[in-house]
């Protein structure tokens, strides 16, 4: 199956928004810094390929570094959406006698460490025999006196409560201080 940009991105580029070639406006994959990439589409298979001529390495180099920019997210819903993406590498001769080839999934995210730490931590789960669970949105307490302990039992460090923070801003600082807190907790 072939991956195409999502449709209202390639849009944007008709409009005059941000790109500047035509010839590639619906290719997931960008040759950058190379002068003469040839974006080309298979027109039975409907695969996308660029192709990059190779260049010498800078002087006191020993290699030549290309850099590829894919154009759209994995989870893109009107592209992407999720499915897996193979990227097939080759190095060819000029007339086409295929010298090497390697083939590896890529997963294009914005927040690539947080996604990297999620899926670690799905495997972990998964390896251990873990049931996944859905998580669920709970309200926000409205009322200090709401969150009260359980049983009479518990020191004052195992309360725990909820504070309604208004703004993701806010709420992303206010964790970043109790994760903090946490950490040195169990370091002590």
């Amino acid at each position: 199956m072939f991956v195409k940009r999502k449709r209202e991105r390639e849009m944007l580029w008709l409009f005059g928004f941000s790109f500047s070639a035509a010839d590639h406006h619906s290719h997931l994959i960008r040759a950058e810094g190379s002068q003469r990439p040839q974006y080309l589409e298979d027109y039975n298979t409907k695969r996308h390929s660029v192709t990059v001529p190779y260049e010498p390495p800078q002087p006191g180099s020993e290699i030549t570094t290309i850099l590829f920019n894919f154009m759209c997210n994995s989870s893109c819903i009107g592209g992407m959406n999720r499915r897996p993406i193979l990227t097939i590498l080759t190095l060819e001769t000029s007339d086409g006698q295929l010298l090497g080839r390697r083939c590896f999934e890529v997963r294009v995210c914005a927040c690539p460490g947080r996604d990297r730490k999620t899926e670690e931590a799905n495997s972990a789960k998964l390896q251990t025999g873990a049931k996944q669970v859905k998580k669920r949105n709970i309200a926000p307490a409205t009322d200090p006196d709401m969150c009260k302990r359980k049983s009479g039992s518990s020191t004052d460090e195992e309360e725990v409560l909820m504070l309604p923070v208004k703004g993701r801003e806010r709420y992303n600082m206010l964790k970043k201080i109790n994760d903090a807190l946490e950490l040195a907790e169990k370091e002590a």
